[in-house]
């Protein structure tokens, strides 16, 4: 029964066919056994069909081609209607060729492969690929080319100056190599290529995207390393599959860390994980293209009801692999009409294919794009960029931090420094660290010599402390006791003012134990506060902006004047009516005493001095500000500037111009670190910030340290995160 009803569909799906297209859809193939394979699947398509449809609709039909970019463009020139591509190519055809993606390759562990560096045993390490002889799958191609490409630009292993194209970059950095189709772009990296030359196109075969290439695709890059033509093959993950059992012992796989692995540890040894292949079409023919691949699949897919006459994902009966699809893909998923291409290939793919140049300009032709959350932060970024002698500087405007994160993320931005929760969220979004805060009293060159005198590095990089501040005239104020008190924190995912604060007891009618989640510890214990960026009576105290600054009240930025460190002082205090104040603001402590002084020179409140403040030391004491090392609230790991992987190296480089800059010139009237000609405190870095130390080396987890790493981890497990949900948005297993 259930075979009857699977037939039936499938033969209702080939009957819209039949009404919906009037003559045949052509499969535009790069090889003779793809078209074999192809002319096969015509065949059994056609077999399966109505009788009476037999005669006068045939689904399928085969257009023979020398290369996948000659496919792209008999696509768009009506000549041709569909074909299977990288996604690396999928993103050309469909932003520089009008074409539309309309399916996706899912495989074992979901729509995404892994970039791995294969090389048969020997000395070599990733930090040893320059001057190699290099074996890539195609040019632009995800594994072979833009995320090995994108990791070494990471690391800075390859420098890619000004002026250059990537190209020539990469031809001078290695010895020899072969990415197929790279004749146009740049021929000398077609010299390990084997394909036949002709001057006629359709009989060359050397150095094109098509099977007549031995090196092209996985397989042969593969194939490249086996024979000895080259030292290492960028490949994704699923060719490995093809090494028998007897050779895999002569394979190794290049780790970031400089290590070698065997061939299975390639979910930890890789150099990224992209997307895999689309299939794309016109867009006048997507809805009947859909259908045929649903009907194809339906029939003689994993779980086809005729795949004993013929099956869509095996490729041996044709003598090689990979024909018109992987053979590893488990199923086609069918992708909607209003599905973008980075919703298609991820915001992560499609920044970097910018960053590479895909959309026709090099990487450091572009500006940086410094992410600004408030005015006050605009017109400090103005000035920076107005005083710097290095590349050009643009103050890009956002509304929290968060929203810097999914800026950067989104490429409509490049840069911030964030504080450290803010930090963890943008490691789990893909951003990586190029330089970190430091707080110490000096800093020292990591060697000597004019040329390094601005990059530092640090074994050890100080910390800050959170505190909590209460006014010394208000009594009874105390850990333990404040229940349906007034709290100033300072902004929504701060680390002094949202997260250290819930770890300890703060009331004991409140067991705030019981949850993991800080808003509603606070929205549980406090009778009210100001949270920037929170809603409700978390909100209530707060006051918003005026003048220019003028903003709705809680605003997750300087816009509302309880925002930050001052904001949180501010708001202990309370406005010039007396009005709207706390009863215990949590801050951090290392622009306290400036705060404070700052309260009476900016007029906001008048008479305050350091003494007539206290700090709540977590076990009921109350002690002088001066007593913050033995009476805090925990340790806080250093701001760090987080970008885009490809983008480390120009954004550390910038820094090191706009630090050089400012090092030399101390009397000039600009300084980064300072931020109180602008009202505020902390603006773009925070002012405690004595240089920033080169860390683009490390993880963000190895920056913030274990226990404060696994701290964030725990309360966000719990706690719903916009800008989390938004970076988990993850293409490679959402389907």
């Amino acid at each position: 029964m259930d075979n009857m009803r699977a037939m039936h569909i499938i033969l209702v799906i080939l009957f819209c066919l039949h009404n919906s297209w009037g003559k045949k859809l052509r499969w535009c193939t790069v090889s003779e056994q793809e078209h074999k394979k192809c002319a096969e699947l015509a065949k059994a398509l056609a077999a399966v069909l109505p009788a009476a449809a037999v005669a006068s609709f045939g689904s399928l039909s085969c257009i023979r081609s020398h290369s996948t970019t000659d496919c792209i463009n008999k696509i768009r020139a009506n000549r041709a209607d569909i074909i299977t591509l990288d996604a690396g190519e999928v993103y050309t055809a469909v932003k520089h060729f009008g074409l539309v993606a309309i399916a996706k390759e899912i495989y074992s562990e979901g729509g995404c492969i892994f970039s791995v560096a294969v090389v048969r045993n020997s000395t070599l390490d990733v930090r040893s690929l320059k001057g190699q002889r290099s074996c890539h799958t195609g040019v632009r191609w995800t594994a072979g080319w833009s995320l090995p490409l994108g990791f070494l630009l990471s690391r800075n292993y390859l420098t890619w100056a000004k002026e250059q194209p990537l190209a020539q970059v990469v031809t001078s950095f290695f010895n020899a190599s072969c990415v197929p189709g790279a004749v146009a772009i740049a021929p000398t990296l077609c010299a390990l290529c084997q394909g036949q030359k002709s001057y006629l196109a359709h009989r060359n075969s050397y150095c094109e995207t098509a099977h007549s290439e031995p090196f092209y695709n996985s397989q042969g890059a593969l194939r490249c390393v086996k024979t000895g033509a080259g030292d290492v093959a960028f490949v994704d993950h699923t060719a490995l599959k093809s090494i028998t059992e007897s050779d895999m012992e002569a394979y190794e796989l290049l780790c970031p860390d400089g290590s070698r692995a065997p061939l299975s540890d390639y979910r930890s040894c890789n150099l990224g994980r992209g997307p895999g292949q689309g299939i794309v079409t016109r867009s006048n023919v997507r809805k009947i293209t859909r259908k045929l691949l649903a009907a194809a699949q339906m029939a003689f897919g994993r779980q086809g009801r005729e795949r004993q006459r013929f099956q869509l994902f095996d490729s041996a009966p044709f003598g090689t692999a990979d024909l018109l699809f992987k053979d590893v893909t488990e199923k086609l998923v069918i992708l909607e009409d209003d599905k973008d291409i980075s919703q298609v290939l991820g915001l992560d793919y499609v920044a970097l294919l910018k960053g590479l140049g895909h959309e026709e300009s090099s990487l450091e032709d572009s500006v940086v794009r410094w992410c600004c959350i408030s005015n006050a932060e605009q017109n400090k970024c103005e000035q920076w960029a107005l005083n710097i002698k290095s590349d050009p500087l643009v103050c890009v405007r956002a509304v929290s931090m968060s929203d810097c994160v999914e800026k950067i993320k989104r490429d409509e931005a490049d840069a911030a420094s964030l504080d450290a929760t803010h930090a963890f969220i943008a490691g789990k979004c893909g951003l990586v660290p190029v330089v970190t805060e430091y707080y110490g009293k000096t800093c020292v060159p990591a060697k000597a010599g004019a040329e390094t005198t601005v990059h530092l590095e640090m074994d050890v990089m100080p910390s800050l402390v959170g505190v909590a501040v209460v006014k010394r005239s208000t009594r009874n104020v105390f850990f333990g006791k404040l229940g349906g008190r007034r709290s100033c924190h300072g902004h929504m995912y701060s680390p002094a003012g949202w997260l250290l604060p819930f770890r300890h007891n703060l009331s004991l009618e409140h067991n705030n134990t019981s949850t993991c989640d800080p808003n509603q510890v606070y929205n549980e214990v406090f009778w009210k506060g100001c949270l920037p960026g929170s809603h409700g009576n978390l909100c209530k105290v707060c006051m918003g902006g005026t003048g220019e600054a003028a903003s709705k009240r809680c605003a997750d930025n300087h816009n509302e004047r309880y925002y930050g460190n001052m904001g949180a002082l501010r708001c202990l205090v309370g406005d010039a009516s007396g009005k709207s104040y706390g009863d215990v603001a949590f801050l951090e402590q290392h622009n306290l005493e400036g705060n404070i002084f700052s309260l009476r020179a900016s007029g906001w409140a008048e008479g305050w001095l350091s003494g007539e403040f206290e700090l709540l030391c977590v076990d009921g004491r109350r002690e002088p500000l001066s007593e913050w090392e033995s009476c805090n609230l925990g340790d806080i790991p250093p701001n760090i500037v987080m970008t885009r992987p490809v983008l480390t190296s120009r954004v550390y480089d910038f820094l090191m111009k706009s630090q050089e800059t400012q090092a030399s010139n101390p009397e000039a009237g600009f300084h980064l670190f300072q931020s109180q000609h602008y009202g505020e405190s902390d603006l773009l870095f925070k002012d405690a910030t004595q240089c920033l130390i080169h860390t683009s080396h490390l993880n963000y987890r190895t920056i913030l340290g274990e226990t404060f790493y696994r701290l964030s981890e725990t309360v966000f497990n719990c706690t719903h995160s916009d800008i989390l949900e938004f970076c988990n948005q993850d293409v490679c297993s959402i389907f």
